[in-house]
């Protein structure tokens, strides 16, 4: 009998809220996380439009003396906000910082897709090449190296089991709940922090303008320019932000008496190889569609008891090939299609956090009964136009809702499928 594990805790820092119930009512309203960037324009940018979480500096101040500050670029200091938000959330004391104790039986699974690139733009690769490598000071490496998140976050909360930062792309923040699971499943630990980060910075977003795979026609518009499931999409929209779930066994938690907002009952890993239509920037369908199986297979449910399905959907191409993927898959036609929504199209693309924010997104509305609007959709895509009236355009209250899939796809045709059940009692 493996291990059932559950979610006892959450904290998310995002373009359109910090908080959970903060960003509960902004996923209710339809609020837009999406702003315009004078540096972008500055830099000359296509894309002058970008999510950021809002006075950052101020909340993380709140959070941290300017020692363990100094320590933390935009990437670990949304993960470690998150984390103590997460920590607190799930019921759990704070250790104290001189205290000699560790807990062996939690860890830490929170990656990014591209990390401490703002760091090493605007700090490492300037001072190394004017020759003034030794007043980088001994933060830097910390800051630039991709475990560096995770690191911190067992520094802060004394955690001895596994501490690892993760990376697959856009599909980094499901795979690091996927991979907390399986190793709670397994019995070699009871509690992990799970989930991802990605840092605000024109040096993480600059390739992505080149590839012209990001939003360009809405600068002057950056509320609309999010534009998943429409006709008129036209790339993603960048943006940066964490989100931390606390995943526990569910025994563990009951000792304690934990809050339980819901079960992690399904998950699946895998890659497309590049071929059959896949490559580095598109998936691989038979990939996806063995992906999506895996995940359902691995919770044990029919798939009609899908309620919702949280999409990837980027607002790229890939959105109707993504519809088109989860309705063969489940072999439901538009009529018995479960509902379906995009929480980019508030916040934008986060990158290595999009899964973990979109995970917490999906948690809130199992708990509390409701699915968020999908925003700039009106002209929905004429491929997924069948499905129209499955795609909730207002907030929809849903006190019925019991299942959701979580689906996240990143580059390098890497998928990733979470299935998330409402916690109702043993």
């Amino acid at each position: 009998m493996r291990s059932r594990v559950v979610i006892t805790g959450m904290g998310v820092v995002a373009p359109n809220a910090h908080g959970l119930d903060n960003f509960e009512n902004a996923l209710r309203e339809g609020k837009s996380g999406i702003r315009f960037i004078p540096e972008l324009k500055e830099l000359n940018f296509a894309c002058q439009i970008g999510g950021v979480p809002q006075d950052f500096e101020n909340i993380r101040r709140k959070y941290f003396d300017e020692e363990k500050l100094i320590s933390m670029n935009d990437n670990i200091g949304y993960a470690a906000v998150a984390a103590m938000d997460a920590w607190h959330h799930a019921g759990l004391a704070v250790p104290d910082a001189d205290s000699e104790d560790v807990d062996w039986d939690t860890g830490v699974i929170v990656g990014s897709g591209i990390g401490g690139m703002d760091t090493i733009a605007r700090t490492l690769v300037p001072m190394v090449n004017e020759g003034k490598t030794r007043r980088l000071g001994s933060t830097t490496a910390e800051q630039v190296m991709h475990s560096g998140t995770s690191a911190c976050i067992a520094g802060l909360l004394a955690l001895g089991n596994q501490v690892t930062s993760n990376s697959s792309a856009c599909s980094t923040g499901n795979e690091a709940i996927i991979d907390a699971t399986w190793r709670i499943r397994a019995g070699l630990a009871k509690r992990i922090l799970a989930g991802g980060s990605e840092g605000a910075s024109p040096y993480i977003w600059a390739g992505f303008d080149a590839m012209r795979v990001i939003a360009r026609k809405y600068n002057d518009r950056p509320e609309e320019a999010s534009r998943p499931m429409s006709a008129t999409a036209n790339g993603f929209v960048p943006s940066a932000g964490a989100a931390i779930l606390i995943l526990e066994d569910l025994q563990c938690a009951l000792q304690r008496g934990a809050n339980i907002y819901a079960e992690v009952i399904g998950g699946y890993v895998n890659c497309g190889g590049q071929r059959s239509g896949g490559s580095i920037t598109a998936p691989n369908p038979n990939g996806v569609k063995r992906c999506i199986r895996g995940a359902i297979a691995d919770a044990g449910i029919d798939v009609r008891q899908i309620d919702s399905i949280n999409g990837h959907l980027t607002a790229t191409f890939a959105d109707p090939i993504e519809v088109r993927n989860w309705s063969a898959t489940l072999d439901l036609g538009p009529r018995d299609f479960p509902y379906i929504n995009a929480t980019k199209s508030l916040l934008g693309h986060c990158l290595g956090a999009a899964g973990a924010i979109e995970s917490v997104a999906v948690v809130l509305q199992l708990c509390k009964g409701f699915l968020h609007p999908s925003l700039n959709c009106e002209d929905i895509h004429p491929d997924i136009a069948p499905f129209s009236e499955k795609v909730p355009r207002s907030c929809m209250e849903f006190p019925e809702l019991r299942i959701i899939a979580k689906a996240a796809f990143g580059f390098g045709d890497v998928n990733s499928c979470l299935i998330f059940k409402k916690w109702e009692g043993q």
